[in-house]
């Protein structure tokens, strides 16, 4: 699975996308996880993408801009210190998608 995690400058998205991939990797998942902003979804095709809760108000056009499933992290996201929950999010939408 390739996850793409965007936020407005690719700093935030840095440290989740970092959670998310430990959290994986502790239970045998072959993920890959990327931090970017908005222009790193036409870059390159991707599995999911999950937007910063910052990004609300591009999820329209972020949706239209790729055919991965495209969702909004909750807002405490950033102290989901271990991914788990990032992880279970991530899990869920991949698995409704398919």
């Amino acid at each position: 699975m390739k996850i793409l995690i965007v936020c407005g400058a690719g700093a935030s998205s840095t440290f989740v996308a970092q959670r998310l991939r430990r959290a994986a990797t502790d239970r045998g998942l072959d993920w890959h996880t990327a931090a970017g902003v908005e222009a790193s979804v036409g870059a390159e095709s991707f599995d999911l993408v999950l937007l910063g809760p910052h990004m609300a108000d591009r999820l329209d056009a972020i949706s239209r801009a790729t055919q991965a499933p495209v969702a909004l992290l909750p807002d405490d996201v950033f102290s989901d210190r271990d991914g788990s929950r990032t992880l279970a999010l991530a899990h869920e939408l991949l698995t409704s998608h398919r």
